[in-house]
């Protein structure tokens, strides 16, 4: 009886190692293979590791166009013309003008010893 036991287990897992498991995409594959606890350990968590980017949804970042009534070329066209018209930013900076006797003087230490 134990000898009929161990022929049909034996039959079974050289079935299972011949074809493999069973999975009609990749993920189902994966999937298979991670949940059958007869696979090691290593190759079970490593396809659970590949599944997962499969199983749950990546949080991502996803430009939004407030111009829905604007083309894209025409928000272009405005962008072009923002660029070559003259800068704000371009001016000459402002000038303050001191006296002399007002440069002059005890100018305060910078103490780097604390």
């Amino acid at each position: 009886m134990a000898d009929r036991l161990d022929a049909l287990l034996r039959r079974q897992v050289q079935t299972v190692e011949e074809e493999g498991p069973e999975g009609q995409t990749s993920l189902e594959l994966l999937q298979n293979i991670y949940r059958d606890r007869r696979q090691p350990l290593n190759a079970r968590v490593r396809c659970a590791v590949e599944a997962l980017a499969h199983e749950y949804p990546s949080l991502r970042a996803v430009a939004h166009s407030t111009t829905a009534s604007q083309s894209f070329a025409e928000a272009l066209e405005r962008a072009i013309a923002r660029s070559n018209s003259p800068h704000v930013m371009n001016r000459p900076p402002k000038v303050i003008e001191h006296s002399a006797s007002e440069l002059k003087g005890p100018m305060p230490r910078l103490d780097r010893r604390f």
